[in-house]
């Protein structure tokens, strides 16, 4: 147990006794406890391999490369469409946790496996994303923009897409990039 990780199982939280459990569970494993991104993570050789992580409806153990895991029991969730490598397992119980269990072991050591065995996810590229129309058109019309774009880190022009594409409405699609255009020009990421 990390001291520095204490504060997550002790502060004030619906899931208090799922986290114990799942922090038992991860620790069992023999993976190195850290805080990161303010949860606990589980790490081999400085490779991230779970972390406990809760929301609203649900606490959840993520598995950084869940995407490589065989999920013989098809207890894997992808959190959205545009996550490529990591996968949870959601809990709303205790009792779930207790009742998976040894499930959850195995999960743990077939990540510990792909960790050991130095798999990547091999992730898509953000030019293989679709573009939202608005927005190309926009690229198209305004080669400084195109440039600044294409300037950008791979993961902020991913956030910018997937940004522009959220918005259901074309309109809002339209809104969304001309607010963020000078940002763009300026060679800032969605959250700079």
């Amino acid at each position: 147990m990390n001291p520095k990780v204490d504060f997550y199982f002790n502060k004030d939280s619906q899931w208090q006794k799922e986290y114990k459990l799942l922090r038992t569970i991860a620790l069992e494993s023999g993976l190195k406890e850290e805080l990161k991104w303010g949860c606990p993570c589980y790490v081999l050789d400085k490779s991230n391999v779970i972390l406990i992580h809760g929301f609203k409806e649900y606490c959840a153990l993520l598995f950084m490369k869940g995407a490589l895991l065989q999920d013989k029991a098809g207890i894997l969730i992808q959190q959205t469409e545009n996550v490529q490598s990591a996968r949870q397992l959601r809990f709303t119980s205790a009792q779930e946790i207790v009742n998976l269990k040894s499930t959850i072991k195995a999960y743990i050591q077939e990540a510990i496996k792909v960790e050991q065995a130095g798999l990547k996810v091999e992730l898509k590229k953000t030019s293989e994303y679709a573009v939202p129309e608005e927005f190309q058109k926009k690229l198209d019309s305004n080669l400084d923009l195109k440039t600044a774009f294409h300037a950008l880190t791979p993961g902020r022009q991913r956030a910018y897409i997937f940004h522009f594409a959220q918005a259901k409405l074309s309109k809002t699609r339209e809104a969304r990039v001309e607010k963020y255009i000078p940002q763009i020009l300026d060679g800032r990421g969605l959250e700079d």
